[in-house]
């Protein structure tokens, strides 16, 4: 039986990275350093050879795309965007520490920052749009893909829909690196899982 590859890559850093804010729906650019470490990355390091190349309509993923994968063109998955973080959004949490909200939130006593988006809803976003990108993958008969997203999406969606089984914390990345995940079709269409079976 067929498979698929699918390559979760995490967006370089932005400003925002580099200052420890929470950025989710602000339409940030890489920043310098962001550009010139996925540069680096790319002439250090064998990124997966690909058919097809996904992303979040963020500037900085579609910006890493280009960086990454400056010949192939990217089909954009609206879905893969990062959370709201409502009220949270462009602080650090140095700044929210005396904000009784943001320690709610934080513990997971809440499941959305104020005004933002629901940790559930987050969840639901994902795997819809890493169905998308599955179904497209079978249509167009692509076999190994891309995937440009944000750090907290990709630890989202594993932790929701990957095996082996780990908490969300277990998934982190560092910009420019992600993991590669095997998806066969009898298992992916009876449960939603897939399998994590490298790192990028």
């Amino acid at each position: 039986m067929k498979t698929y590859k699918i390559h979760l890559i995490r967006h370089g850093l932005t400003e925002a990275n580099l200052k420890q804010q929470y950025i989710g729906s602000t339409d940030m650019p890489l920043a310098a350093v962001g550009l010139s470490e996925l540069q680096r990355l790319k002439c250090e390091n064998d990124y997966p050879r690909v058919d097809k190349v996904y992303s979040s309509p963020m500037l900085r993923c579609k910006q890493t795309a280009n960086v990454l994968y400056p010949s192939k063109d990217i089909t954009i998955i609206d879905n893969l965007r990062e959370i709201d973080f409502g009220d949270f959004e462009g602080k650090t949490a140095t700044e929210l520490e005396l904000d009784p909200r943001y320690a709610d939130w934080a513990a997971g006593r809440i499941s959305a920052a104020p005004g933002g988006e629901d940790n559930t809803d987050f969840a639901k976003r994902l795997c819809i749009g890493l169905n998308e990108i599955v179904r497209d993958m079978m249509a167009s008969n692509a076999e190994h893909s891309a995937v440009i997203m944000h750090g907290g999406a990709i630890m989202m969606l594993l932790s929701s829909c990957a095996v082996p089984r780990k908490s969300m914390v277990e998934w982190t990345c560092s910009a420019g690196s992600g993991f590669s995940l095997l998806v066969t079709p009898s298992l992916y269409h009876s449960s939603g899982i897939v399998e994590v079976i490298d790192y990028v």
